[in-house]
C-alpha cells in the first residue's frame, strides 16, 4: 500500500536530488557561445593576445568535465558522509556545496576570471554525487513490488533538466551572462529547502514502518529486516577494500562496475553536452534548433514516465536489454547518416531520428537502472561501499566522456559514436549472459541467485529464525491458525 507519506518523502527527496544532478548535466550547452566569447575577452584583457583555438577547446572541455570530476570525489565521501552523518545528515550538510558552487559561479564576470568558472563545476559536482545516499533511503522507505516509485521519481526531474530543451536556448531568453542566471544559489538549494519537513531515516521499528506503510500488519517486513541484520553480522560492515576482495559478492561489484561504465561511455552525456552542435551538423538551421531541443526534451520525460509504469511488470533486465540494443543501433545508423547527409538529403533528418531513439533507449532502461540495482543486489553492510565505487566508476566514466569527445570528433568524426556503439554492444552481451533479474526479489533471495555463480554457499542458519522476536513469530502462529 502506498500512502501518502511515504510518497511525498519519496518524491519531495528525489525531486532534489535528480533536479541538481539533471540541470548542471545540460545546463552547461546553452549559454556555451556566450561563455566561450567571456574567456576570450578575458584571456585578451590579460595577455593582449587572442586565445589560441586549441586552448579554447581544452578550456572547454575541462569546463564541461569538471563537473563529473567534482562528481568522482563526491562519489568518494559518500561512504564516510553516510557513516558518519548518517543518510538524514549527508542531505542537508551537501547543500553547503550547492550554496558555495553558486556563489562562485555568479561572481566570475565580477571576477574576471574563467578558472572560478571551472572551480564552481567542480563544487557541484561534488555537491551531486553527494546525492547519491539518498537513493537508497528513497529504496529502502519503500515496500517491495513499489520501487516504481523512488525510481520514477528519481527519473523524471533527470530527464526533464538533462534534456537540452529544458533551458534558455533561445537568444531573446538568454541574458549577457546566462551562466550566473541558471547557477544562481535560489535555484540551486529551493528544492532541498522543500525538502527539510520531509528528511528523516530509514524506518527502523515497527511504529515507524507502520506509519509508513498505513497499515499494523508488518510482521514480514519486520522479519526480512532482523534476517538482513543476521547477514550483515556476520558479515561485518564492509569497507571499499573488503568489498573487492569479497568472493560472496565478486559478481555483484563485477555487474555495476560493467552497467555504470556502460551507462556513462556509451556516450548519453556527449548527446546531451552537444546536441546542438549534432543538430547543427545534421543540417538542422540555427533559427529551429531551439524547437527540435525542446521537442527531444519532452519525448525523454515522455519515455521516463512510460519507463516508471513498465518497470514493475517487465522487469529490470528486460528494460537494460532493450534500452541497449536501441543506443547502439541509433549509434550506428547516426554514423551512417551523418556520413551521407551531404549527398543524400533526407539523411539528415534521419540524424535527428537516430538522436531521439537514442535518447529514448537511454531513459527507459541504461539512464536509471544500474543505480537501482545497487539497492538491491547489496545488503546494508555492503551497500554503501557499492555505492562508492559505482558513483567512482560512473563519474570517472562521465569525465572521460566529456573531456576526450571533442577531440574524438575532431578526429574521427561521424565515426566516433561507433565507439559508443561498441560499448553499449558490450555492455548488452554482460548483462544477457550475467545480469539476474532482480524484480519482487528480496535482498535474501537475490544473494542466493548470485551465490550460484560466485561459487560461495549461503547457509541457512536457524539463527534468522530465532533472532526474530519471540513474541512475533507467536503472534504470527495464531494468525495462521485462526485463518
Amino acid at each position: 500500500k502506498m500512502t501518502l507519506l511515504l510518497a511525498l518523502a519519496a518524491l519531495v527527496s528525489a525531486f532534489g536530488s535528480s533536479f541538481q544532478y539533471g540541470y548542471n548535466v545540460s545546463v552547461i550547452n546553452s549559454p556555451a557561445p556566450y561563455m566561450q566569447d567571456f574567456y576570450n575577452r578575458t584571456y585578451l584583457d590579460r595577455t593582449g593576445a587572442p586565445m589560441d583555438s586549441g586552448f579554447q577547446t581544452l578550456l572547454w572541455s575541462l569546463t564541461v568535465s569538471m563537473f563529473p570530476l567534482g562528481g568522482l570525489f563526491g562519489s568518494l565521501l559518500v561512504w564516510p558522509m553516510v557513516n558518519n552523518c548518517g543518510r538524514k545528515g549527508t542531505l542537508l550538510i551537501n547543500n553547503l556545496f550547492s550554496i558555495a558552487a553558486a556563489i562562485l559561479m555568479g561572481t566570475s564576470e565580477l571576477a574576471k576570471t574563467f578558472e572560478v568558472i571551472i572551480l564552481s563545476r567542480v563544487v557541484m559536482g561534488i555537491f551531486a554525487a553527494a546525492l547519491g545516499s539518498q537513493l537508497p533511503w528513497a529504496h529502502n522507505s519503500t515496500p517491495l513490488g513499489s520501487q516504481q516509485l523512488p525510481w520514477g521519481s528519481q527519473q523524471l526531474p533527470w530527464a526533464h533538466n538533462n534534456s537540452p530543451g529544458a533551458h534558455n536556448n533561445s537568444p531573446g531568453l538568454t541574458t549577457q551572462l546566462p551562466w550566473a542566471h541558471n547557477n544562481s544559489p535560489g535555484l540551486t538549494t529551493t528544492p532541498w529547502g522543500s525538502q527539510l519537513p520531509w528528511a528523516h531515516n530509514s524506518p527502523c521499528s515497527p511504529p515507524a514502518l507502520q506509519r509508513l506503510r498505513g497499515r499494523e500488519d508488518v510482521d514480514d517486513e519486520i522479519q526480512e529486516m532482523y534476517q538482513e541484520d543476521q547477514s550483515e553480522k556476520e558479515e561485518g560492515q564492509f569497507s571499499v577494500l573488503s568489498l573487492f576482495t569479497f568472493r560472496g559478492l565478486r559478481w555483484q561489484l563485477i555487474s555495476i562496475i560493467v552497467m555504470m561504465a556502460g551507462q556513462q561511455l556509451s556516450g548519453v552525456n556527449a548527446v546531451f553536452y552537444y546536441a546542438d552542435r549534432i543538430f547543427e551538423s545534421a543540417g538542422v538551421p540555427s533559427s529551429s534548433i531551439q524547437y527540435v531541443t525542446v521537442s527531444i526534451g519532452a519525448i525523454n520525460v515522455v519515455m521516463t514516465l512510460l519507463a516508471v509504469f513498465i518497470v514493475e511488470s517487465l522487469g529490470r533486465r528486460i528494460l537494460l536489454l532493450a534500452g541497449f540494443v536501441l543506443c547502439s543501433a541509433s549509434c550506428a545508423i547516426l554514423t551512417l547518416a551523418l556520413n551521407l547527409q551531404t549527398t543524400v538529403s533526407w539523411m539528415s533528418y534521419l540524424s535527428i531520428v537516430c538522436v531521439i531513439a537514442y535518447i529514448i533507449g537511454h531513459a527507459i532502461g541504461p539512464s536509471p537502472i544500474p543505480a537501482v540495482m545497487i539497492t538491491e543486489m547489496f545488503l546494508q553492510s555492503s551497500r554503501p561501499a557499492a555505492f562508492m565505487v559505482g558513483g567512482s566508476v560512473h563519474w570517472l566514466s562521465n569525465f572521460t566522456v566529456g573531456l576526450v569527445f571533442l577531440y574524438m570528433e575532431a578526429g574521427l568524426g561521424p565515426y566516433s559514436f561507433l565507439i559508443f556503439c561498441a560499448i553499449c554492444v558490450t555492455t548488452m552481451l554482460y548483462i544477457f549472459f550475467i545480469v539476474p533479474e532482480t524484480k519482487n526479489k528480496t535482498f535474501m533471495e537475490i544473494n542466493r541467485i548470485m551465490a550460484k555463480r560466485n561459487k560461495v554457499e549461503i547457509q541457512e542458519s536457524k539463527e534468522l529464525t530465532d533472532s526474530y522476536p519471540l513474541q512475533k513469530q507467536e503472534e504470527k502462529k495464531v494468525l495462521s491458525s485462526s485463518e
